[in-house]
């Protein structure tokens, strides 16, 4: 999960995955089937995470909750030391299909709660969060990024 994470789909090659888990190629075939199927159990992996921004923030109790959570967690997990910086999904093209889920969970939860607009709100806090893993990946810091959090959170008009 790490090493498609760091490097990307595309350019992650089955000798990095081969060293990576200490195994050779027909290992992986035999487990695997292919690189594809190893990717997408790598992001289901990722997606169960139970820190992640997106969790976090579907769990809490009001929609305004739900927005300030999945902020704050971003910025906390886009910033850690101990895995590649940014959001896996976010910076994956191959993943479209799952931000483009994520938005509508959130566009559901927001408009199921009476947020007027609650679509675009969806697509701005997703937006947010793309950007708080694009300037992860850049190098911002944890106080970096709680401050995106803290101005995006401003910018929005929720109970």
């Amino acid at each position: 999960m790490l090493l498609f994470w760091e490097k990307g789909y595309d350019e992650t090659s089955i000798g990095d995955l081969t060293a990576a888990m200490g195994i050779a190629a027909p290992s992986l075939y035999a487990a695997f089937g292919d690189k594809r199927r190893l990717f997408e159990e790598a992001v289901e992996l990722y997606e169960r995470e139970p820190n992640g921004p997106v969790p976090a923030g579907l769990a809490a109790p009001t929609a305004r909750e739900a927005v300030e959570r999945m902020l704050a967690q971003a910025a906390v997990e886009y910033a850690r030391p101990d895995q590649p910086a940014g959001c896996f999904i976010n910076a994956e093209p191959l993943l479209g299909e799952r931000r483009a889920a994520t938005r509508e969970a959130l566009h559901e939860r927001l408009r199921a709660e009476g947020v007027p607009d609650a679509d675009r709100v969806a697509a701005f806090v997703s937006a947010v969060l793309a950007g708080m893993s694009s300037l992860a990946r850049d190098g911002a810091t944890r106080e970096e990024l709680d401050a995106v959090a803290e101005t995006a959170l401003g910018a929005l008009r929720l109970a």
